[in-house]
């Protein structure tokens, strides 16, 4: 397992991925690090919290669209092939470690 430190909304996190993997997880941390400077930029989130959420959110629509595009154009979904499966995993534990942050914040905010 690779261990590797991704810089999202100024944070830094340590992430483990398959060998091998490491510059597909350093694009994936790029890329959520985008989303959420655009909502950001947007005033959109009014906390930490929120704003993981609605980052969540704008992948996950981005996600449905481009399965539904695939399923209306009849292609094979993505995740037939081997090395798409392993994608899949990579994103899986990156979303695992974000939902564990989400959980993270949201019971300090609870207390807060």
């Amino acid at each position: 397992m690779a261990e590797l430190t991704l810089t999202i909304n100024g944070r830094n996190y340590g992430i483990s991925c398959e060998d091998g993997q490491e510059q597909r997880v350093i694009d994936l941390g790029h890329y959520v690090d985008a989303k959420m400077k655009d909502i950001v930029k947007a005033g959109a989130a009014t906390s930490e919290s929120h704003l993981l959420v609605l980052t969540a959110l704008m992948l996950s629509d981005e996600t449905f669209d481009l399965r539904d595009q695939l399923t209306q154009s009849g292609a094979a979904p993505a995740s037939a092939s081997e090395s798409s499966k392993q994608d899949e995993l990579v994103i899986a534990q990156a979303i695992d470690h974000l939902a564990d942050r989400i959980d993270s914040i949201a019971s300090r905010v609870a207390k807060a």
